[in-house]
């Protein structure tokens, strides 16, 4: 689209009282992401860097959240309605010398690139000067109707409170998606003519349609039937099946990929994650953000992952809870293991049983197999952690580093207060509570001396 120059705007300011959050709509989450990032996503490849966001309710936390667009956000002080929003925009838009501007509204997480561009291409092909999208929903709630003349023109649109079908006539079932694209140059002389006179009290982009008609200008509405990917979310239900669709596209997508996916219909798999061919993976399980599972790995029923990194042929059991961490090729982990965020297990190092690591690296063939807190460490390759080892990283202020060499044996029940440093090949005695380095070789036992005193007898 060499010669056809456009910006997107998209509406994100309102706070969307139906949710009964304090925080603003955009940010409820679908998969893990906020519904947001599915409408930046989709318009990223036709717009790139000429993106703008409108903030309101909320805006630090929009901000926060969106760091990259954050120096294209414009604060709607008051919300005041769509037209008051564009109408807030209109100097940033204009600015962009961009010959047309794509509006859509940040509830919209289905909507995807196809759709946009081939709008986009619709209307560099037709050239109007206002044209927007429709749908035919099942159910078209709170959607603006769509109003044609018999010879199927678009003469308004009158949101669903005010539609009166007295004045109007029965309902069509064709309703206003909310996306729409404006020529700059047209709609710069009728955007400040709008007026709030409904029932709301606000200024509504769907009126520069009347005002669009009225003076002759080209107006155009695409009808792409009732496709849910371009309908907005209004409360929890519609919030729900929105999410529940987006799960269930994504799911085939990996299917036919080339995934294998056990019970797959409780399987979740966020928009981020990346999902080898090969893979293998049984519901009902959760795999949240940058997650990364490359061919051959297998993930158990009932585990949850957010940005975890699952190399070749490494296996996640049942229950396991991991975050932000690396697991290496032919590693295993669980059940009930817990990797948090900084924990890496090199090729063949094992987590087992109610076993935690944090911000640790086991070098490979560790293996932690039962009941052990692993937590600021360095252990080498070959190393055994006994069953209830835990490492004491924590004094109440400060974090401090357990090193352990390759080849050691840390037997059962035993502390190591860090800082702290095991030798190479060094045994630590079961039971034992480690303050001091032990050299490499070492035989370390640190507990108190068994004293067997004879039970009194009663009876005697």
């Amino acid at each position: 689209m060499e010669d056809f120059s456009a910006c997107a705007l998209v509406l994100a300011g309102g706070k969307g009282t139906r949710m009964h959050s304090d925080m603003p709509k955009v940010l409820k989450t679908l998969l893990g992401e906020p519904m947001l990032h599915y409408v930046y996503k989709a318009l990223e490849p036709s717009f790139a860097d000429r993106i703008f966001t409108i903030v309101g309710f909320g805006a630090e936390h929009v901000t926060k959240a969106f760091p990259d667009y954050s120096e294209r956000c414009i604060l709607q002080k008051e919300q005041l309605g769509t037209g008051h929003a564009l109408q807030t925009a209109w100097e940033s838009i204009k600015g962009s010398d961009c010959e047309y501007c794509f509006v859509i509204n940040g509830d919209t997480p289905l909507v995807n690139r196809k759709s946009v561009i081939d709008f986009l291409e619709a209307v560099r092909e037709d050239r109007a000067d206002l044209s927007f999208i429709t749908i035919t929903p099942e159910e078209p709630n709170q959607f603006g109707r769509v109003i044609r003349n018999k010879a199927g023109q678009v003469t308004a649109i009158v949101e669903a409170k005010d539609y009166d079908e007295s004045v109007y006539g029965p309902a069509s079932g064709e309703v206003n998606a909310g996306i729409y694209c404006l020529k700059v140059s047209a709609v710069d002389s009728l955007l400040f003519s709008l007026t709030n006179e409904n029932r709301s009290g606000e200024y509504y982009i769907t009126d520069l349609v009347d005002l669009a008609v009225e003076r002759d200008l080209n107006v155009t509405a695409v009808n792409c039937g009732n496709s849910i990917d371009l309908m907005g979310i209004n409360n929890p239900l519609e919030l729900a099946k929105a999410e529940s669709a987006l799960r269930e596209r994504i799911v085939a997508e990996l299917l036919e990929q080339g995934v294998v996916i056990h019970n797959y219909e409780n399987v979740v798999v966020g928009p981020r994650a990346e999902v080898a061919p090969g893979a293998e993976i049984s519901g009902p399980c959760q795999i949240f953000g940058k997650s990364i599972l490359q061919t051959g790995a297998i993930v158990e029923a009932n585990v949850c992952m957010r940005d975890a990194n699952i190399s070749q042929n490494a296996t996640i059991r049942s229950f396991s809870h991991l975050e932000s961490c690396e697991v290496g090729p032919e590693c295993s982990v669980g059940p009930y293991g817990r990797l948090r965020p900084g924990a890496v297990m090199e090729r063949g190092a094992k987590v087992g049983n109610f076993v935690e690591v944090k911000k640790s690296r086991l070098g490979p063939e560790v293996k932690a197999s039962h009941l052990t807190y692993l937590g600021d460490s360095e252990i080498g390759a070959g190393t055994n952690i006994g069953a209830g080892t835990i490492t004491c990283n924590y004094d109440g202020k400060n974090k401090f580093k357990t090193v352990i060499g390759e080849g050691a044996f840390i037997g059962s029940n035993t502390a190591l207060v860090a800082p702290v440093e095991i030798g190479a090949d060094a045994l630590i005695g079961a039971g034992s509570t480690i303050t001091k380095k032990v050299k490499d070789g070492e035989l370390a036992i640190s507990r108190s001396k068994q004293v067997n005193i004879r039970r009194r007898n009663e009876k005697s």
